[in-house]
C-alpha cells in the first residue's frame, strides 16, 4: 500500500510542476480513496464529499479532517505516507487557514470547488486530464482489490437471487441485497429493483413496496476499497420464465458488439456508435437513446459516460461496464481491458447461470421454483 500511496504522490507532484501550481487538494470520495490505495473519507453513503480530504505540496502530504474524525481514520484507514492535520470540528477558517500557509497562498489543483466560497475561487483550478487519466488506468495492486470487491459483490448478488420468492417486495429484494454487501464489507451505493410489472417500464427503477411476481431484476453499485462493482441480474419463478428469453439474447448479443471493441486506443464514442448500429441491426433502433449505455467505471460508478461525442480513449488496466437494455432486459458486468486487449470479468461468480457469447460466459436469468 505504501508504493502504491508514493507512486501516486509522485504523479500528483509531478502534476503540480506541469501546472505550476503549489498544492494538490482532494475532497471527493473518489480521489480520496485513490490517493490513499483505497481508505474511505466516507460517513453519509449519498455524499460525493467525505469527513477528510488530501493535501500535497512539493514537499508534504496530509489528510486534514477534524477532531471527531481524526483518531479513527489514523487507526484503521489511513497510509503512514500522509500526516494529519487536525482542526477543531466548529472551525473550519482553521483549516483553511492551515491550507494558505500550507501552499504559500499559491494556485491549488482541486476535484471539489469549495461551496462555502471560503477559498478564493482565483486560487482553485480543476484537476488536468493528465491526473484524470492516472486515476482510471489501475495500478497492479488496485486491479487486486477490484477483484477483491468483484468477487464479493457478484456472490452476494447470487446469494440473495437464489433466496428471493415471488411474494417478496422489492423493498424486500433491496434489503436483502444491500444487506449481502455490507455482510461483505462493501458499500450498497446503489441496489435498483423492478419486479414483474415494472420491469418493462423504468429502466432505472428504484424499489418499491410492489411484489415482485414472476420475474424481477436487480443492479448492484456496489463499492469497496472506494472501487465500484457494477452488475446487473435477473431472477425468473415459475413456468412463465422463458417467456422474456428473446429479449434477454438481443441484450447479450448487443453486449457482445460492445465488448469486442474494448481495446486500447478505442475511443467512447466508437463503442457507442457500435452499440448504436447493433441494436438497429437487432431490430431497436430507438433503443440507444432509452437509456445510457455505460463506460468506463473504476472509483466511480461510471467515470466516463459514452455518448455520441466522448472522445476518452480507453486503455490497458481501465475498467469499464457497459449496460445496454431493452425494456425487460438488460446485462451488465465490470470488466478490466487487460494485456493483449483482452477482457477480465471482474464480476463472474460460476454460481450463477450463464452461457457463452462470442467467448465470454455472460449471466441468463436464474430460474427459480
Amino acid at each position: 500500500m505504501n508504493e502504491e500511496v508514493s507512486t501516486k504522490l509522485e504523479l500528483i507532484r509531478q502534476t503540480l510542476s506541469e501546472n505550476e501550481a503549489q498544492g494538490v487538494r482532494l475532497r471527493g470520495t473518489d480521489w480520496f480513496a485513490w490517493a490513499t490505495a483505497g481508505a474511505s473519507n466516507t460517513v453519509l453513503l449519498t455524499a460525493e464529499t467525505g469527513v477528510a480530504e488530501v493535501l500535497v505540496t512539493a514537499e508534504d502530504a496530509w489528510v486534514l479532517t477534524d477532531e471527531i474524525e481524526a483518531q479513527r481514520l489514523q487507526d484503521e484507514e489511513l497510509p503512514a505516507n500522509f500526516k494529519l492535520h487536525v482542526n477543531p470540528w466548529a472551525d473550519a477558517d482553521a483549516r483553511e487557514s492551515f491550507v494558505r500557509d500550507a501552499t504559500g497562498g499559491g494556485k491549488i489543483l482541486t476535484d471539489v470547488f469549495d461551496n462555502a466560497k471560503r477559498v478564493p475561487p482565483q486560487i482553485e483550478k480543476p484537476l488536468p486530464s493528465s491526473l484524470q487519466h492516472h486515476k482510471r488506468v489501475m495500478m497492479p495492486s488496485e486491479l487486486e482489490r477490484y477483484r477483491q470487491v468483484g468477487q464479493k459483490a457478484s456472490v452476494a448478488m447470487t446469494e440473495v437471487l437464489k433466496a428471493a420468492k415471488p411474494t417478496w417486495t422489492e423493498y424486500q429484494l433491496a434489503g436483502a441485497g444491500a444487506e449481502a454487501l455490507w455482510a461483505s464489507g462493501l458499500h450498497p451505493a446503489l441496489t435498483l429493483v423492478a419486479g414483474e410489472r415494472r420491469l418493462p417500464l423504468y429502466r432505472h427503477a428504484t424499489a418499491t413496496g410492489e411484489q415482485i411476481g414472476r420475474q424481477a431484476m436487480m443492479v448492484f453499485c456496489a463499492r469497496g476499497y472506494g472501487l465500484y462493482a457494477n452488475l446487473t441480474r435477473f431472477v425468473c419463478f415459475g413456468a412463465n420464465a422463458d417467456e422474456h428469453a428473446d429479449l434477454h439474447c438481443h441484450v447479450r448479443e448487443i453486449e457482445a458488439q460492445a465488448l469486442n471493441m474494448c481495446k486500447p486506443g478505442t475511443t467512447l464514442d466508437e463503442v457507442y456508435h457500435g452499440l448504436a448500429a447493433a441494436y438497429k441491426q437487432h431490430g431497436f433502433p430507438n433503443a440507444i437513446r432509452e437509456h445510457h449505455q455505460g463506460g468506463t467505471t473504476g472509483y466511480l460508478a461510471r467515470e466516463v459516460v459514452a455518448n455520441p461525442s466522448t472522445k476518452d480513449t480507453l486503455a490497458e488496466n481501465m475498467a469499464v461496464a457497459w449496460n445496454p437494455s431493452l425494456p425487460g432486459a438488460k446485462i451488465e458486468d465490470t470488466f478490466v481491458i487487460v494485456k493483449d486487449g483482452k477482457l477480465e470479468n471482474l464480476t463472474f461468480d460460476p454460481n450463477f447461470p450463464s452461457v457463452e457469447v462470442e467467448g465470454r460466459s455472460r449471466p441468463i436469468p436464474l430460474h427459480s421454483s
